[in-house]
């Protein structure tokens, strides 16, 4: 592994940096904040390809007017407890959290609560979300379709997004059980890491421009594709591709946004789509009232067991034993809680521009 030169800065620091950067563009202080909240929330949990690494890309975006910085979210369709919510073509750093609490309101009300959304960008790490439900002692569902990065099985070009899904079950004297996860072999932000660092990638997460295997980033990078979860078909590729097209479904034909290689850039340097079939990229998200199917302190005791079952599995040799869902993300959330945030000298250049470009003071 390359030895990559970092510096650590307080989230608060980050933050307070993120919502001057939005605020710059005319994005509502509130929204600012909220928008800066998600990013900080990724780094805090170590997921550094969604937090502050991605701000030079909105950056760009809102420079080049690609973005609505004030937009309306509106519901247009609903029932009791389902509705269709239209972005305006906003930072998904707003739009989701606003439709979220759409979810978790209706579920509040009627049981359960699920919101498809379209004309939207992107909208951060989709644990966000579920960490919000969880708030509400609700549990929480998000998934969002992503510009073309992964080639279906047996594909040799992207075709699909990296179609993260996530979904947290709070439990009672545990932490809560928080799945996330990209439906690719590896989040496209990893791949960028890795070309910071100048490192190679694991065998099976990227082909390059002709189809074939690579561990070079680049390769990828310039017209290379992704590989679905579960990679090759021996090792479970179909399951990935399967429930990247599902995430394709909720997002974006239930709601109106553009599916599969037809959902709009996020990066400049990404092809736009030859035609349309929606507006923008789409979100889903679901929240469920425990009480509306079981008694809330039965369920989360048996989440309890079921944590304490698995941590107590016998442990391959050589590993430290089972994890939970959500394990690394919390032990990263208490450790940079605690000293800061890490950043790689290529992002902290790009936060650097940035602030030669703006005036905001970043050092």
């Amino acid at each position: 592994m390359s030895s990559v030169e970092t510096k650590t800065y307080s989230s608060e620091h980050l933050r307070d940096y993120c919502a001057k950067v939005f605020e710059h563009f005319d994005v509502p202080p509130e929204d600012a904040q909220l928008a800066s909240d998600v990013l900080a929330a990724s780094d805090l949990r170590g997921i550094e390809s969604h937090g502050v690494a991605r701000l030079h890309t909105y950056f760009d975006m809102l420079t080049l007017g690609r973005i609505n910085p004030r937009p309306t979210v509106k519901i247009v369709r609903q029932t009791a407890s389902t509705a269709t919510v239209d972005g305006d073509n906003g930072l998904g750093l707003v739009v989701g959290p606003r439709a979220n609490e759409i979810a978790m309101d209706k579920a509040s009300e009627a049981g359960t609560g699920w919101v498809s959304v379209c004309n939207t960008n992107h909208y951060g790490i989709a644990g966000y979300y579920v960490l919000e439900a969880l708030k509400r002692d609700l549990i929480g569902w998000s998934m969002t379709n992503t510009t073309k990065l992964v080639a279906p099985l047996w594909g040799g070009q992207r075709m699909l997004g990296t179609n993260p899904i996530a979904i947290a079950f709070p439990g009672k004297k545990h932490p809560p059980i928080v799945i996330d996860m990209a439906t690719s072999a590896c989040a496209y932000g990893k791949v960028e890491m890795a070309r910071r660092r100048g490192e190679k990638v694991p065998e099976g997460w990227v082909i390059d421009s002709d189809g074939s295997n690579t561990d070079i980033p680049e390769k990828m990078i310039d017209g290379g594709a992704l590989l679905p979860l579960g990679s090759f078909r021996e090792m479970g590729g179909h399951k990935g591709y399967a429930l990247a097209m599902m995430v394709d479904v909720l997002c974006c034909v239930l709601s109106g946004a553009n599916w599969g290689p037809w959902a709009p850039p996020f990066a400049l340097r990404q092809e736009i789509p030859s035609r349309s079939v929606g507006k923008g990229i789409g979100h889903f998200f679901g929240a469920m009232q425990i009480e509306a199917f079981i008694d809330p302190d039965e369920f989360k005791n048996q989440i309890d067991d079921l944590i304490e079952t698995f941590r107590n599995t016998k442990p391959q040799p050589g590993t430290n034993g089972v994890l939970i869902p959500g394990d690394p993300e919390r032990i990263a959330y208490a450790e940079r809680s605690q000293n800061g945030i890490p950043l790689v000298m290529p992002v902290i250049d790009e936060l650097r521009d940035i602030s030669r470009k703006t005036g905001i003071e970043f050092d």
